[in-house]
């Protein structure tokens, strides 16, 4: 992977044409804005498990055009269009072992297999199958900003309804959920983006998001380039906030949900959904839904990554002078899971997804209803 500096005038987490990749390295925000060039699947494998690129909608994007930008500019392929195949679905496993509690990735690499076997179904050369392959990873990337917009739309007309009473609203959000998260516009801070572009946002709160910060690093930054009122807290600082009246709802965004609606999402978001909870603020989930795992009854089956000890024991999450007393032991969940019954609403591109005056999601009933849409 190649770098350089880059000025940009929009946040972008994700740079493309045709047989060309740049992934914004988030690991130097806000102080550097530096792009790296990803010329193969390897260079972005590592650029998602090193967190150049995070969010599980980037994480996917990013993934697939990766794979795509090698197989453009791959000089020879000696095989059948059956071999192609095989070879596109080779990579694409390496991909998805990047981060695997993404199910964004997973989804994507399914969805783009079935690309590949028909492209070779039809086909006795290589070239259509890679042809295809890169059409549709192209087709992924401009659906994502769609969505977004379309999760941001729902979400702010949601919360308008189910919050009349308050002329303005304040939102607490955890992690980065935004531009740099997605291909653009964001979930979670897509809604607070149409929220502010209608007039009803009173105060954005973000969670510093530690160890990796990717709340005062991305978050904030991505709410100050966008002149949107926001204030930055400590992680532990949510529950006093929310006592002292200053928070009406909280939203996230989500790894993975479950069929049942128990979330995976950023270490800490659990916490936020006992204490919204407890000071009966309503918690929304705001997700495409490539983000809901069907396959999975429970938020019992989600596999959550550990990350490296040395976010913790070392500063600027891991990239500066050690902070911790040497020889002490570090866990370090990326991820917790918060279960359903916390969860107030799951905020997708094509409506709202509501317990309906039951005590469960029917999540299934609503995809298969979407879907069919």
């Amino acid at each position: 992977m190649a770098e350089g500096p880059a000025k940009v005038s929009s946040l972008q987490s994700i740079r493309y044409k045709r047989g060309s990749l740049q992934l914004l390295d988030q690991r130097k925000l806000p102080l550097e804005t530096t792009y790296l060039d990803i010329q193969d699947s390897a260079d972005g494998w590592h650029a998602i498990r090193d967190m150049v690129v995070r969010g599980a909608p980037a994480i996917a994007v990013a993934g697939a055009l990766s794979l795509a930008v090698e197989l453009f500019n791959l000089e020879t392929f000696v095989g059948t269009s059956d071999d192609a195949a095989a070879f596109v679905s080779k990579k694409l496993e390496y991909l998805v072992s990047s981060r695997p509690t993404a199910v964004n990735l997973s989804d994507a690499a399914t969805k783009l297999n079935e690309v590949i076997s028909k492209a070779a179904a039809t086909s006795l050369d290589a070239i259509p199958v890679f042809q295809a392959f890169i059409e549709a990873a192209e087709h992924m990337l401009k659906d994502d900003v769609a969505t977004n917009k379309a999760i941001g739309s729902f979400g702010a007309t949601f919360l308008q309804e189910q919050l009349g009473d308050s002329k303005k609203l304040s939102i607490l959000t955890h992690c980065n959920t935004g531009s740099l998260a997605t291909a653009g516009y964001g979930t979670a801070l897509g809604v607070i983006r149409s929220l502010h572009a209608d007039g009803i946002l009173e105060r954005a709160y973000c969670t510093e998001t530690r160890p990796y910060n990717q709340g005062s690093r991305l978050t904030a930054y991505e709410l100050v380039h966008d002149n949107i009122p926001a204030t930055l807290i400590t992680d532990s600082a949510a529950a006093a906030l929310m006592k002292a009246g200053h928070v009406n709802a909280v939203i996230v965004g989500a790894d993975r949900v479950a069929a049942n609606g128990d979330t995976a999402n950023k270490i800490g978001t659990y916490s936020h959904a006992v204490c919204a909870a407890h000071h009966a603020i309503p918690f929304y989930i705001a997700a495409p839904l490539t983000s809901i795992d069907l396959s999975l009854p429970s938020g019992e089956e989600i596999v959550i990554e550990e990350r490296s000890p040395k976010e913790l024991l070392y500063a600027r999450g891991g990239l500066g002078e050690q902070v911790a007393a040497s020889g002490i032991c570090v866990w370090n969940p990326a991820f917790d899971v918060t279960p359903a019954h916390l969860i107030s609403g799951i905020i997708t591109e094509t409506g709202v997804i509501t317990r309906g005056g039951s005590e469960t999601f029917d999540i299934k009933q609503f995809v298969q209803k979407a879907a069919a849409n």
